[in-house]
């Protein structure tokens, strides 16, 4: 978790909380506040945060020590300072954060971007749609935290409370006239956004995923439902219905609603006529409205995405050919379907699938374009869902022609028992093999490929690490592909096609 302090005018702690009870105090008047107790500074008011390891409860007496002022908890607490108790300290530690630095995302119009697949590239086309429109926009998400002039390297998809507020606040000092923020459904479990207000919430569909987080499917989709409590009052929601659970959001939402589809009706739909390995070319309508869209992003997932970024960009009033434009802006999302282009004649993709659906879908669109065979090199990271992993082999065994079973982020599991785990899902051992070396067995793949063929690198995407026990070493799937491929090209190959390849 992030900590930092908020220093500013104080705020009325029993104005700003609802349900609080105070003991010691009569009022309470609060100008900086933290969660960690070993970065407490004198005044401060400790925040007592329940975490699934950790309870900040127990560590009120070390705060106290280090000159907390006050302390926020869940429970009456026997200490000698000021209390605030409050049913959950989380969405009190959100809503302080946030107004500390001023509430900024009541001056900012910010869009929440949830799902189980999606919403990094959402994130990155809607970005694109609002910059090309001349409106200035800070993201936080998987590949950072941009506040309008600088990009912090991300710690989580959705960062803490406190990080989430000074971006946005500085975003707002910066310039910025909107915010896009990929929200987690850890975060909304967590309650990392409360004291946001969002002016747009974007949900791209919700599949099985974290159920070793959640516990159940039921909890991870009311997780997910949380982004709605966000919207302010003259905030629309973007859904997908295609998707059964967003379709169940629908029934119960309040606020306006922009629908997307592919095989439904709905406000914004799509139509592809053409797509290649390297690009493919749909048809967005809108209304009466119909224009072609090209990106070199392909698949049905990118429509998805793509729609949900129109669908906020016309929301905002902006008209179709701008939206088109930062649509095709994105020529590339690294680790989202990433193309791998060295001059060899069959394709190679690294893509970020590492559920059941993204590999499905994954899968079914490399089918659409490949002549040959499809490999896919493909694991499951350790200490998570151990559930979903049988219907990831699954996936695999029903998609892929050829399945190289490897380590992921093996973490502080045994990558056999993972391994065995994926193969439960073959219900025959035909085509699969096993290389828990992610190197070799990225190499293996390639190796095996001939002209037609593609081959599909999953799970991983833009992760440039692989985690072991408790140590964090390099690893980057593009690029172990780029050196084999640069050191297997033929001598005849010109000059200068290495170079562009590079």
């Amino acid at each position: 978790m992030i900590d930092s302090s908020h220093r500013t005018r104080g705020i009325d702690l029993v104005r700003l909380l609802r349900e609080v009870r105070l003991f010691g105090a009569n009022e309470l008047q609060v100008s900086s506040c933290c969660s960690d107790s070993r970065v407490c500074r004198p005044g401060d008011l400790y925040v007592a945060l329940v975490g699934t390891q950790h309870d900040g409860h127990e560590h009120v007496y070390e705060a106290i020590d280090r000159g907390a002022s006050a302390v926020v908890a869940e429970r009456y607490l026997p200490i000698s300072v000021p209390q605030a108790v409050v049913p959950d300290s989380r969405i009190a530690y959100g809503r302080l954060c946030q107004a500390l630095v001023g509430n900024p995302s009541r001056r900012l119009r910010v869009v929440g971007v949830t799902g189980t697949n999606g919403k990094t590239t959402t994130s990155c086309l809607l970005t694109s749609v609002l910059e090309r429109a001349g409106r200035p926009t800070s993201v936080m998400g998987t590949f950072g935290y941009f506040d309008g002039e600088r990009t912090a390297p991300p710690t989580l998809t959705t960062p803490a409370a406190p990080t989430l507020a000074d971006t946005l606040a500085r975003s707002l000092a910066n310039g910025c006239q909107h915010a896009v923020l990929e929200i987690s459904s850890h975060a909304l479990a967590q309650h990392r956004t409360a004291g946001i207000e969002l002016d747009v919430a974007c949900v791209t569909g919700v599949e099985r995923d974290h159920l070793d987080f959640h516990n159940t499917l039921e909890n991870y989709h009311a997780a997910k439902a949380r982004i709605f409590d966000h919207l302010g009052g003259d905030g629309f929601a973007v859904l997908n219905v295609d998707n059964a659970v967003c379709r169940s959001f629908l029934e119960s939402l309040n606020c306006p609603v922009l629908t997307v589809a592919l095989h439904r009706p709905a406000e914004l739909t799509a139509t592809v006529i053409e797509r290649l390995p390297s690009e493919q070319t749909f048809l967005l309508t809108a209304g009466t409205d119909t224009v072609p869209v090209r990106t070199h992003i392909i698949g049905d997932h990118h429509v998805y995405n793509c729609l949900t970024a129109a669908a906020v960009g016309l929301g905002y009033g902006i008209d179709l050919p701008t939206i088109v434009a930062g649509l095709e802006g994105i020529r590339e999302v690294p680790g989202r379907l990433q193309r791998i282009e060295c001059g060899q004649p069959f394709g190679v993709f690294v893509d970020y699938a590492h559920t059941p659906d993204a590999l499905r879908t994954t899968l079914a669109t490399l089918r659409e374009v490949t002549a040959g065979r499809l490999i896919c090199v493909f694991g499951a990271g350790g200490q998570r869902d151990r559930e979903k992993r049988p219907l990831m082999g699954r996936a695999v065994e029903q998609g892929a022609d050829v399945a190289i079973i490897t380590d992921d982020n093996p973490r502080g599991e045994d990558p056999e028992r993972i391994a065995r785990d994926l193969l439960e899902g073959f219900e025959g051992f035909h085509g699969v093999e096993v290389e828990r070396d992610r190197a070799r067995a990225i190499e293996q793949a390639l190796s095996m490929a001939a002209p037609g063929d593609s081959v599909v690198i999953a799970g991983k995407g833009h992760e440039r690490y692989q985690i072991v026990g408790q140590q964090r070493f390099h690893f980057d799937d593009c690029e172990v592909v780029r050196k084999w491929l640069r050191r297997s090209l033929p001598f005849s190959l010109p000059s200068s096609a290495l170079r562009r390849a590079a």
